[in-house]
């Protein structure tokens, strides 16, 4: 992976302000996934999410917590729709290296240490990101990338 890649997380604006909703999104080819994130979070936060609040107020007044329920949520929908309604495939870093290189592709000390955990229920498949979601927006998490990895997983690689 590129350095752009390996550094890419899901980033949001500061809380209570006018972005509150926003990722931040670097020029490059992880802005794409980011953006499709994106509207996810803002579905979840004008259509889903329970709050008094009304329209683009729904977007502005939220705090950090509810940043990351919204992309919990957006994370779950999108995963849970790759598994085919069925299942859904979250891939985490770990410290613990869990496959070995082989002669079809090389080490690069990330790929390895990945741990898979798989959903039948999306309800708790949004639970787990939720409770892991600094595996996904904390710098140095190679959130996008892991994000990446868990739509394949759901997919399936024969899909």
């Amino acid at each position: 992976f590129s350095c752009e890649w390996t550094q890419a997380c899901f980033r949001f604006r500061e809380p209570y302000s006018d972005l509150a909703y926003a990722l931040e999104a670097e020029e490059g080819g992880t802005r794409a996934v980011l953006m499709a994130v994106q509207a996810h979070i803002i579905k979840y936060l004008l259509f889903v999410r329970n709050t008094e609040y009304t329209h683009l107020e729904r977007l502005c007044r939220i705090s950090r917590r509810e940043q990351g329920t919204a992309l919990a949520a957006a994370l779950a929908e999108t995963l849970w729709a790759a598994g085919g309604g069925r299942t859904a495939t979250i891939c985490l870093g770990t410290a613990a290296v869990h496959a070995a290189p082989s002669r079809d592709r090389r080490a690069d000390s990330f790929t390895e240490r990945i741990q898979l955990f798989e959903f039948g229920e999306k309800a708790a498949a949004q639970e787990f990101i939720f409770d892991h979601i600094n595996c996904f927006k904390g710098e140095g998490s190679h959130g996008v990338i892991l994000y990446l990895y868990s739509l394949l997983f759901s997919r399936t690689l024969e899909r």
